[in-house]
């Protein structure tokens, strides 16, 4: 009788495929109330290194970490019309406190830019204060009607920054640089994805912004995920929250900001993404853990040379972790590593320790070969950068495989539903053609120029959208 895969082949189910991976990778739990999860520590060891490398850019890009509370009085959210009315499904309002009626309701913060609007018009006084770059590393709450761990939960973790420039031509340049030389830079370098920058159309724009920049990343059926945005927030929350400065000519004018993000979801599509039927391929550059060292037998003379290889490789630079619990059998922990997806298994048994060698296993393109030990520390940088760009490339080769370039709003809903995306000119598509697709649960990603940059405009000449069905 064939041996039952370990999880649901992506063929067959891919969003049972999902799930039954981030329960065997042991990467989160569902949560006691509904939405919520549990970041267990090798899924939280994931977000960790995102973290790193992505707060490494934002202070780079000259933004400064803060902390603002998690309870807004309802009353902020009202002074920005738009952006009350967007976020309004989604609001957590307590009402209740120490047993008490609350004389104003507060709401769970869904996303920070009302309250940190009320300190910025505190802290902006004249044109010497500009430009005001804060970034926030917390958690949100919206409520999720139909929530999937790490992609839409009603709890989840981001950064979001909030900025406050004295034109018009600042904030829109800083916005654009978040997106390129932050996020863009992170998802393409770091997570190995092969993201595609664009521009929102007014329907999917962010409630209270004039503009949004997104990152589409297509995942392994075919779906695309929304995998950050940068918005321009115009002079919108400036005039709700009278967030205005003293200019040079000495007139009082109003700070035109800029707010952008990204989350776990990123977590989700790291998975979707990169992983196959045996579990997660993590990116070396990303990896919590880019090489495993694994003793076959207890014998003592084995776990001595595994953690000599481990002390080595560390010398070297490289993440490593050392797997000597030979009280488990060797075949499953071979397993639980490769379902966990990190790059790359040093294997040692006693017949290794007589050749001199230890059996090299690669996550990210297969396959084992034997390797001399003493070569491991030279030979694993360039096998881990090779692994790195396999994976990219494999994201684009996948991505330019599955978009067809369409004339007919009949051809572009037909290849999203047949699990790709479309390109299709804006100008042919229009808000009415939106509209048709989004029946149809289709919808437009972004908006990008024949060139791939990203248009300055809406309707911008040679504007073409990009169709598909999105998680």
């Amino acid at each position: 009788m064939a041996k039952a895969p370990v999880l649901t082949p992506q063929a067959e189910d891919f969003p049972r495929w999902y799930q039954d991976l981030i329960n065997k990778a042991e990467l989160a739990d569902n949560g006691p109330v509904r939405g919520t999860m549990v970041i267990r520590p090798y899924g939280y060891s994931l977000w960790e290194r995102m973290q790193q490398e992505m707060d490494a850019r934002i202070k780079e890009a000259g933004a400064s970490n803060a902390y603002f509370p998690l309870f807004i009085p309802q009353s902020y959210l009202t002074k920005e019309a738009e952006h009350v009315e967007g976020f309004a499904p989604e609001l957590a309002v307590v009402t209740h406190g120490g047993g008490k009626e609350l004389e104003e309701p507060v709401v769970v913060r869904p996303t920070s830019e009302t309250i940190i609007n009320e300190y910025f018009s505190k802290w902006v006084q004249s044109y010497r204060d500009l430009p005001l770059l804060i970034n926030q590393w917390a958690n949100v709450v919206r409520w999720e009607m139909r929530p999937r761990v790490f992609l839409r939960t009603t709890e989840f973790l981001w950064q979001e920054g909030h900025t406050a420039h004295a034109t018009y031509e600042e904030a829109r340049d800083y916005a654009a640089h978040i997106h390129r030389e932050v996020y863009a830079d992170f998802m393409v370098n770091v997570l190995a994805m092969d993201v595609v920058l664009g521009r929102k159309t007014a329907r999917e724009r962010f409630a209270g912004a004039v503009n949004t920049l997104t990152l589409e990343g297509m995942m392994g059926d075919g779906k695309a995920l929304q995998m950050g945005t940068s918005h321009e927030l115009g002079t919108n929350f400036s005039k709700a929250f009278n967030t205005s400065y003293l200019s040079k000519d000495g007139k009082q004018e109003l700070a035109w900001q800029t707010s952008w993000g990204c989350s776990t979801r990123m977590v989700g599509g790291l998975i979707m993404a990169h992983g196959d039927d045996n579990g997660l391929r993590v990116p070396p550059r990303l990896a919590p853990v880019q090489v495993v060292v694994l003793a076959i037998k207890g014998e003592e003379p084995v776990l001595a040379k595994v953690r000599e290889i481990g002390d080595r490789l560390r010398a070297a630079g490289i993440r490593v972790q050392v797997d000597d619990r030979t009280d488990t059998p060797f075949g499953r922990r071979a397993v639980d590593w490769e379902l966990k997806g990190v790059p790359v298994r040093i294997e040692v048994g006693p017949r290794d320790l007589e050749s001199g060698t230890a059996m090299l296993a690669r996550r990210i393109p297969g396959g084992k070969e034997p390797v001399a030990i003493d070569a491991l520390a030279g030979l694993l940088p360039k096998i881990l950068d090779d692994d790195q760009a396999l994976l990219l490339r494999q994201s684009r080769e996948r991505r330019e495989a599955r978009t067809a370039d369409v004339s007919t709003i009949e051809q572009a809903a037909e290849a999203a539903v047949a699990g790709g995306w479309a390109r299709i000119p804006w100008a042919t598509l229009g808000v009415e053609g939106e509209a048709l697709l989004a029946d149809q649960a289709v919808s437009v990603r972004c908006l990008v120029a024949e060139d791939g940059s990203v248009p300055t405009a809406d309707d911008a000449p040679g504007t073409l959208a990009i169709v598909a069905r999105a998680y």
